[in-house]
């Protein structure tokens, strides 16, 4: 803990400066002086984003620099694959957008000097393990790329919510991953999405993981 006293005046100059401080607290002293305490906290840190893995459909712009005859724009085929000028069908899929650029760029030094090649992800879909799933009763059932922190609020809006028909409050998250011994597992999440769109009830809004599958089933009647 720190411990300043100041006078009253410069006190209150210093309280205005010290207001994006975190658990500031204020002891009243004497009529001409106060006292203030200042808990020091480490600022938190924020882990880095998973790097985006590349996946059929994305559309990638290629830049090789100082060379605008080798740079275009293409799509990332069915097959996982591209092809650019001097270079045929290079496998994109599963990749980094770095780690396809130094692969590019060591496949071009038989035709460039020093070649630098850059990748950007111009619009995406990504691999079928990084994407979310919604069937069933949504305005719009479609496969959404995973977004780094992305809930279940985040996917309805993109799908334009329920129909009048769903049965929100029956929805599931049907979830794959793998045991500690490496053998595929299933795990089924119930969902009150009705709560959630028509109630704003926040406790329905889970996150979601890369690979769910959201099942918005129909109402019976």
């Amino acid at each position: 803990m720190i411990r300043i006293r100041w006078t009253a005046r410069l006190a209150a100059l210093l309280l205005l400066a010290a207001a994006p401080l975190t658990a500031c607290s204020l002891v009243g002293g004497g009529p001409s002086e106060t006292t203030i305490t200042v808990s020091a906290e480490p600022t938190p840190v924020v882990p880095a984003a998973e790097d985006y893995i590349i996946g059929p459909g994305d559309a990638l712009n290629v830049f090789v620099y100082d060379s605008p005859q080798l740079s275009t724009e293409v799509p990332v085929r069915p097959d996982g694959r591209i092809s650019t000028p001097l270079i045929q069908d290079i496998v994109a899929a599963g990749k980094t957008p770095a780690q396809l650029g130094k692969e590019m760029a060591e496949r071009l030094r038989d035709f460039v000097k020093d070649p630098h090649v850059t990748i950007i992800v111009r619009s995406f879909v990504g691999p079928l393990d990084r994407q979310v799933r919604v069937i069933g009763e949504a305005a719009e059932p479609q496969a959404i790329p995973y977004r780094d922190r992305m809930t279940v609020l985040d996917v309805m809006i993109v799908t334009k919510g329920l129909t009048k028909y769903a049965a929100g409050n029956r929805a599931l998250i049907v979830r794959r991953s793998h045991d500690k011994d490496g053998h595929a597992v299933q795990e089924t999440i119930h969902l009150r999405l009705s709560d959630l769109m028509k109630d704003g009830d926040i406790s329905q809004n889970m996150p979601v993981l890369p690979g769910d599958t959201l099942i918005i089933p129909q109402s019976w009647f």
